[in-house]
């Protein structure tokens, strides 16, 4: 009796690019710290967001990715692995903790969920929606919000058109791709990608787009840390009713 091959089960990880600066948020008057590291609610805004994924079981492992001579993590405890080989661009860093998972065992056909360090607010439920709908699917996809506002196009500073926002979502993170493909994806694109799916798009597929929230916002500005407190406040404080 011949005994077929199994192939392995494709397993989850987690991987968190951490190795910006936050410009932008340093620019507009922030401490001259990595927003990242800045404390909303009692802690740093990336122990936040490890805490979520620490909060979904099927996660197998969880990489964050610095920058070289960052030593944020020695002086915190995570439950996380940590790599100092983050890049000069998003892309970089994400291209960087691929090979590293791969050097740790992980496999072409599992999965990995990139999110921003700075999306301080995801939810385990959100994590877990993003899996149940993506699991099964040949590309992948990511967390998106259908766009609410009206869309306006500028030239120098004054309205050039109205866009129609029917078709229009506001790309978020965790975005769930298979390692491997993520991996050639990226090499073929560059630096200049934004994200995991434009890269996944530029091999002509369509990643899936799957309901994120409102609340699952970047923190990018000054104004961002005083919503992210909030929220996070609102979840902490027991209800009362």
């Amino acid at each position: 009796m011949s005994t077929a091959s199994v192939s392995p089960i494709p397993r989850f990880f987690a991987l968190i690019p951490c190795a910006g600066v936050g410009s932008r948020a340093i620019a507009a008057g922030s401490p001259d710290a990595p927003k990242q590291y800045q404390t909303v609610a009692g802690q740093p805004m990336v122990m936040h967001t490890l805490a979520a994924f620490a909060s979904v079981p099927r996660i197998a492992d969880v990489l964050v990715v610095v920058a070289v001579g960052d030593d944020f993590f020695e002086r915190h405890s995570a439950t996380c692995g940590v790599s100092d080989c983050g890049g000069s661009s998003r892309a970089a860093s994400v291209a960087n903790g691929l090979h590293d998972l791969f050097e740790q065992g992980a496999r072409a056909d599992d999965w990995v969920l990139v999110h921003d360090a700075a999306r301080c607010l995801v939810t385990p439920a959100q994590i877990n929606a993003l899996i149940d709908a993506c699991q099964e699917d040949p590309v992948g996809g990511l967390l998106a919000h259908r766009l609410a506002d009206t869309l306006k196009a500028e030239v120098q500073g004054r309205v050039a058109a109205t866009v129609p926002r029917a078709d229009k979502w506001l790309a978020q993170t965790p975005q769930m791709f298979r390692i491997g493909m993520l991996s050639r994806a990226l090499a073929s694109a560059g630096a200049e990608v934004t994200d995991e799916s434009s890269a996944i798009e530029a091999l002509g597929l369509q990643p899936r787009l799957v309901p994120g929230s409102a609340q699952n916002f970047k923190v990018t500005y000054p104004e961002d840390f005083a919503l992210a407190e909030a929220i996070l406040q609102s979840r902490f404080t027991p209800r009362t009713d």
